[in-house]
């Protein structure tokens, strides 16, 4: 399965480029998740009003979805990150 976050960052964030080093680093993480297989970050390369920003791709077995939600890397990103997101959407395809 690949599970998709897809973000809009609120009007705080000034420098979109400089939270891909971290939020990458951060879901390196997910990969210590059983079932976990692989992970990557796609910045938005059109910076428009109406785009949304980063793209973060995790490939996983759909059995390991319940295990990804409760792992530390998950929590630290929305300790880290959840006040900086307007708006986001979450798309589980295979």
């Amino acid at each position: 399965m690949l599970h998709h976050i897809l973000v809009k960052w609120n009007e705080q964030v000034d420098d979109k480029a400089s939270l891909l080093p971290g939020i990458d680093t951060l879901f390196q993480g997910v990969l210590n998740v059983p079932g976990v297989h692989g992970v990557t970050l796609h910045p938005n390369v059109i910076d428009r009003p109406n785009r949304y920003d980063p793209l973060i791709r995790i490939e996983m077995d759909e059995s390991a979805l319940p295990a990804y939600d409760t792992c530390e890397a998950h929590h630290a990103w929305k300790a880290r990150y959840g006040h900086l997101i307007s708006k986001k959407a979450i798309f589980d395809c295979n």
